[in-house]
C-alpha cells in the first residue's frame, strides 16, 4: 500500500511539474496557436492627420465649439467636411481668413475670434487641421 502511495504521489509531483511551464493556447480543434501570426498589425497613422487631430484638441482650440458628430457652438466637423467636399472649397484657406463661411454663416462673428490663432498658424498646420476634419465625413 505504502508503495503504490509514493507511487502516486510521484505520478502526481511529475504532472504537477510538467503542466506548471508555460502555457500554450490553441484553436478549438487543439491545435497550438502562435500568437504573432494571430496578432493585428499596428494600424499606420498618417502624421498629417495626428498633427491635425492635435492642433484641433490642442492650441488651435477648435474642439471648444467644434464636435465630430453634434452641433454645440459651431456645426459639427462632419457637417462642415460634407459642405466643404461637396463645394470643392478649402477649410485651410478660411481659416486663415482667405474665404466666406460655408456652413453656418451666423457663427462666422465667433469664429473670427478665433483667426488669431489660425493665421498664426503655417500653411502646413492649417493643411493638417484640414485634412483631419475632411477625415471625419
Amino acid at each position: 500500500m505504502k508503495l503504490i502511495l509514493k507511487s502516486l504521489a510521484v505520478f502526481a509531483l511529475a504532472i504537477t511539474l510538467t503542466n506548471c511551464g508555460e502555457k500554450k493556447e490553441t484553436d478549438s480543434y487543439g491545435n497550438p496557436v502562435d500568437k504573432d501570426a494571430t496578432a493585428q498589425p499596428e494600424a499606420t497613422v498618417d502624421p498629417l492627420l495626428a498633427k491635425g487631430q492635435e492642433l484641433f484638441e490642442g492650441k488651435g482650440t477648435c474642439a471648444t465649439c467644434h464636435k465630430a458628430d453634434v452641433k454645440v457652438v459651431g456645426p459639427s466637423i462632419k457637417d462642415i467636411a460634407k459642405i466643404y467636399k461637396e463645394k470643392g472649397a478649402s477649410i485651410a484657406s478660411f481659416i486663415n481668413g482667405k474665404g466666406e463661411p460655408l456652413v453656418d454663416a451666423s457663427q462666422y462673428e465667433i469664429m473670427k475670434a478665433n483667426f488669431v490663432i489660425t493665421k498664426a498658424m503655417s500653411t502646413e498646420d492649417r493643411k493638417a487641421l484640414e485634412a483631419y476634419m475632411m477625415s471625419l465625413e
